[in-house]
């Protein structure tokens, strides 16, 4: 089971108790992967069709409770792909269907269908709990989530702009930042900071893919921290030894051209011991000297040994 399948599987057994909130992911689902149909005779009936039976189940049992409504599921294959299949929940008796409708507010008191997108004075969005059930009706629905271990990636399709732009509106009553992109025939909202889809999880109240997800994050940001440590230790490595292969590289130089005895004594000594310890850090090498020196003084006596380096190959430098 996907990562997506298994939080599908998670919200489809989250049955909010009260019924407002109920109705509220029932409107979700309706709206995002619904069809109403009217008979010649004006008669209603509801249905919808999913691939995931998660949903199907959900919707199935969110009738059952709030409408005391049991429909049937049916299944429809494609025969061009046998592992393809369309799970479908119909209310095909009349008075069902408007009293499903009715209270979803997809159906006005004139009998007209419309969806009330808007945010102010809407019944079905008006309390947080309500807002949650209905983002986690709408993700059921039309949504998917990437596997965290490969990247951070949460979206919910809507057909339509103006849904698109209330679930971004919903969403961001929680603190919570989606974006809308146009993709083929959808707009679909989408989140891609990974705390933030921590949050979202938070909001639809799914605590075990939660859970599942911040463990992954977790590892993941210490395998950054360990990577990003090990990478700049590396650097600092090839730097101390492209350093030390360049300082042996003078002073080899001047022994040849010049002779180390043509140095200082200080010099003499930080040449033999730089000769001796080709491997060694600033501060073994300053031990290493009598008397002792400090890092910064060893660092000045090579600086200086590669200056007379590049003086001798320019032949501005004296014996």
């Amino acid at each position: 089971m996907s990562f997506s399948s298994g939080v599908k599987d998670e919200l489809s057994r989250q049955i909010p108790a009260a019924r407002h909130c109920r109705i509220a992911e029932t409107a979700a689902i309706l709206s995002l992967c619904g069809r109403i149909k009217i008979s010649g005779q004006d008669f209603f009936s509801v249905e919808i069709h999913t691939e995931n039976v998660a949903v199907a189940r959900k919707y199935f049992t969110l009738l059952r409770k709030t409408f005391n409504i049991v429909t049937d599921v049916s299944v429809r294959r494609n025969p061009y792909l046998k592992r393809n299949r369309t799970y479908i929940v119909a209310v095909k008796d009349h008075e069902e269907a408007v009293k499903i409708l009715q209270a979803t507010k997809l159906l006005g008191e004139d009998g007209e269908i419309r969806e009330n997108l808007s945010l102010v004075k809407n019944r079905i969005v008006q309390n947080p709990c309500c807002r949650r059930a209905f983002i986690r009706g709408a993700f059921l629905a039309a949504g998917s989530i990437s596997a965290p271990e490969k990247f951070y990636h949460f979206e919910i399709a809507c057909a339509s702009m103006a849904k698109a732009q209330q679930l971004k509106e919903l969403i961001a009553t929680f603190g919570i930042e989606a974006k809308i992109v146009e993709r083929k025939k959808y707009f679909v909202v989408y989140i891609k900071e990974g705390s933030q889809i921590v949050d979202i999880l938070n909001v639809m109240e799914a605590p075990v893919a939660l859970m599942e997800l911040e463990n992954i994050r977790i590892l993941k940001e210490m395998r950054n921290s360990v990577n990003r440590q090990v990478n700049c230790e590396t650097a600092n490595i090839n730097k101390t030894v492209s350093a030390a292969v360049k300082q042996i590289e003078d002073i080899r130089y001047i022994e040849e051209k010049a002779g180390l005895k043509s140095l200082p004594a200080n010099l003499q000594e930080m040449a033999r011991v730089r000769l001796e310890n080709p491997d060694g850090t600033l501060k073994e090498l300053g031990e290493a000297l009598d008397p002792p020196v400090g890092k910064s003084g060893v660092n000045h006596r090579l600086r200086k040994l590669s200056l007379l380096a590049e003086e001798l190959r320019s032949g501005s430098g004296s014996h």
